[in-house]
């Protein structure tokens, strides 16, 4: 009871905070309702998709001050897990999903341990490794699907199937996903009130100074990381519901943990709305900038640097992201 009271309680937000929160929020329940386009709805679910990336991320990168640059590792994992299981075995998205997480945490676990051995970027690096070592694996796999991939055919089912998420429609899976990223957004605010959102703060600040106050340092880490990877491995596993047909390069390359990565960094890591606030900007501009300046005006390539130069003026103005901005602001109208 006490962690559902927490995770509900957001009186320590200041309330413009919590009426543009709640604004958000009925935006993002009456956006399907007003049948915009299929492309727009697209751009919805890939919003609420990274979102929930970026909040797991933002556990271990932002609270913790770890940079982990092989998420899309546990997003490969969680895909594939539900993919195999659902072709093969004809097991529903709501048992595979489960069993998907607990693999991804299991393999965490594994390679963690070592991992949080190393500092800095050496640590970045090697999750960079271990990421697309696995990657490799998966191209070679036959079970798998190897470098083709896996399909995921609807044909065989009866759409709306909501024991499979085998939907016609997109407004069935952005439903889905939005109570996901309720669920992520009440875990988060839980979390950063938990012993061990306290502890990681403390571990960021000064590693020395928390193993003096008696805190594992490295079973903290390893802790956080797999609650990460539990974010990061639903959102895999929805994902192979709904492209339906997954491959190596589409859900494991190096490019998704980059962008995983810079939503937390955008909107501003270690706070509460930095990932939604990254993700609300990153992704629309990454969809509609490729589709206006690439296939409409021909400026192929146009639309990533303007998305370089954006994420370039954001870090050279305030480091902490663009809630680093706000707040800034925020302290100099107080003085």
């Amino acid at each position: 009871m006490e962690a559902i009271k927490n995770a509900l309680d957001f009186s320590d937000f200041p309330r413009i905070d919590l009426i543009v929160a709640t604004l958000v929020l009925l935006f993002l329940l009456a956006f399907p309702i007003f049948h915009f386009s299929s492309y727009a709805m697209a751009t919805m679910i890939q919003f609420l998709m990274f979102s929930l990336y970026g909040m797991g991320w933002n556990t271990i990168g932002g609270y913790g001050g770890q940079v982990d640059l092989g998420k899309a590792q546990y997003v490969g994992i969680g895909a594939y897990t539900t993919a195999v299981m659902l072709i093969y075995w004809d097991i529903p998205f709501w048992v595979s999903m489960p069993i998907g997480v607990c693999l991804s945490v299991g393999w965490s676990f594994i390679i963690g341990y070592p991992l949080f051995r190393l500092k800095g970027h050496y640590f970045a690096i090697a999750t960079i490794a271990t990421s697309l070592v696995l990657k490799d694996l998966f191209e070679v796999w036959d079970f798998v699907g190897a470098a083709r991939g896996l399909e995921i055919s609807p044909i065989k089912y009866q759409p709306p199937d909501f024991l499979r998420l085998i939907f016609k429609e997109d407004i069935y899976y952005n439903y889905v996903l939005l109570v996901f990223f309720i669920i992520g957004l009440l875990y988060i605010n839980w979390f950063r009130k938990s012993r061990l959102g306290f502890q990681l703060r403390c571990i960021k600040d000064n590693e020395d100074v928390a193993r003096s106050l008696g805190i594992n340092v490295h079973l903290a880490k390893v802790k956080t990381y797999a609650i990460a990877t539990a974010f990061v491995s639903v959102v895999g596993s929805f994902h192979a519901c709904y492209i339906k047909n997954i491959e190596p390069e589409d859900t494991m390359s190096l490019s998704i943990s980059i962008l995983i990565a810079l939503m937390a960094m955008l909107g501003g890591a270690g706070s509460m709305w930095g990932p939604i606030i990254g993700a609300g900007i990153l992704i629309p501009l990454k969809s509609y900038l490729k589709e206006w300046l690439g296939a409409t005006a021909g400026l192929v390539g146009i639309d990533i640097i303007i998305y370089a130069i954006i994420i370039m003026l954001v870090s050279a103005f305030e480091p902490r992201g663009i809630w680093g901005i706000v707040e800034k602001i925020r302290r100099r109208k107080r003085k």
